[in-house]
């Protein structure tokens, strides 16, 4: 079975719904080893980032009940 941007993003809404937050770099870690490496990617600013289908998908999800720190490179629950 082939894994989805929107399974991914299911794993993103459900984590930070339980947890509260979310570092980006554990995110991307989780992703790369369990979901693989096709939903990161380099960033211009050479930052691992999740692939935009991903973000999309999460966005939709979370309905604005996620908010994203930029400082602190974490999502959390609003």
């Amino acid at each position: 079975m082939e894994i989805t941007a929107q399974q991914v993003a299911e794993w993103m809404v459900a984590e930070i719904e339980f947890k509260g937050i979310a570092h980006q770099a554990d995110v991307i870690d989780y992703v790369r080893t369990h979901f693989g490496e096709s939903f990161v990617f380099v960033n211009e600013n050479g930052n691992a980032s999740l692939e935009k289908e991903v973000k999309k998908a999460f966005r939709k999800l979370h309905r604005g009940r996620v908010a994203w720190d930029r400082d602190g490179f974490f999502w959390a629950w609003t």
